[in-house]
């Protein structure tokens, strides 16, 4: 096989779907955000950055904490130890 296709082979397909890969990196350039940032940053509807989150979740690659502002739910994302090394590497 040759180098390219090695490479590609070798991609990280939980990371490396369009939708997903636009998540993982918008979030490697924050500490953490919420929902509603990666709703207007990416223009997804809420059903796809939602299953992309659980897959991110369930890889253990984003961290998801429910909690409220005030009386308002709230979900803050952040990228884990884990997500950030496949997101680099």
């Amino acid at each position: 096989m040759n180098e390219q296709l090695q490479a590609i082979s070798e991609l990280d397909r939980v990371i490396h779907k369009p939708g997903r890969l636009m998540i993982v990196a918008l979030l490697s350039a924050v500490k953490e955000c919420d929902f509603l940032y990666l709703l207007h940053e990416t223009e997804m509807n809420k059903g796809n950055i939602s299953s992309h989150l659980a897959r991110l979740e369930e890889a253990g690659y984003v961290e998801i904490q429910k909690t409220y502002r005030g009386k308002v739910p709230q979900t803050l994302l952040r990228l884990t130890r884990v997500g950030r090394k496949a997101f680099d590497g």
